[in-house]
């Protein structure tokens, strides 16, 4: 018998996109989404799918929604998704016949992200990357944060898909920037947290070199002149946390 796949997604007021999400894995065996109490339509487009289980739980980190989400889980495999990303004809096949093999040796997969821009694909500069996302439920370790949790392999192998997870992070600039300041205020509490200090240098030199990192020695420019507002905007995200951080610890 086929081992059975999950897909594991948290949302909060993610109206725009999470219909596109669930559209993706739509196929799936179980689809279990945590809302952290959204206010818009985001848990009426949801209701709309079959197959749904939908939890509410207020929004701590995402760590632990996460947590609490693998918990309403019954089957082997679990796919984790956020509510702007999409998965792909091409790794939507590659994980059906994986998993149609039956014996399955890895424990967990990595998978290749593309990300988007305004609707246009961005392939340098720091948007090129891959991460744990299809794994057995019994395999994995969840590290609670803030901001971006880390997802740990406990035991076994683990090896790398091919197919991609579009990622729709950057939609538009308002949007992208406002992205931007959450992650920034979020960054300077933890920052504080843990005994960091800010300085002026910190403030004004870390953004030019968070600039010139993505997008001259990662080679964003290969991407064209249209990405320079996302670069500028992960500039402006460096400034912001550490000038935020001064203001708590001075």
């Amino acid at each position: 018998m086929r081992p059975k796949i999950a897909v594991l997604i948290i949302t909060k007021n993610n109206q725009d996109t999470i219909g596109k999400t669930l559209e993706s894995v739509k196929d799936f065996d179980e689809i279990v989404v945590v809302d952290s109490k959204s206010k818009d339509k985001t848990l009426e487009k949801s209701r709309n799918k079959s197959k749904i289980k939908i939890f509410r739980k207020e929004f701590n980190d995402i760590g632990k929604q996460r947590l609490y989400g693998l918990k309403q889980i019954k089957a082997d495999w679990v796919l984790i998704l956020d509510s702007d990303e999409v998965v792909s004809k091409e790794l939507k096949k590659e994980i059906v016949k994986l998993l149609n093999g039956y014996i399955v040796k890895e424990k967990a997969f990595e998978i290749p992200y593309q990300n988007f821009f305004l609707g246009k694909p961005v392939n340098y500069g720091g948007e090129n990357y891959k991460m744990v996302r299809l794994f057995r439920r019994d395999a994995l370790e969840i590290k609670p944060s803030i901001v971006h949790n880390k997802l740990i392999v406990k035991h076994g192998k683990v090896a790398r898909l091919k197919g991609k997870i579009l990622h729709y992070s950057y939609r538009s600039l308002g949007q992208t920037y406002k992205k931007f300041t959450d992650y920034a205020l979020k960054m300077a509490k933890i920052k504080a947290k843990n005994g960091e200090k800010s300085s002026l240098k910190k403030i004004f030199l870390y953004p030019v070199h968070m600039f010139w990192a993505r997008f001259v020695k990662d080679k964003g420019y290969k991407d064209g002149m249209f990405r320079i507002p996302l670069d500028i905007g992960f500039a402006y995200m460096e400034f912001l946390t550490y000038f935020l951080l001064m203001l708590k610890t001075r």
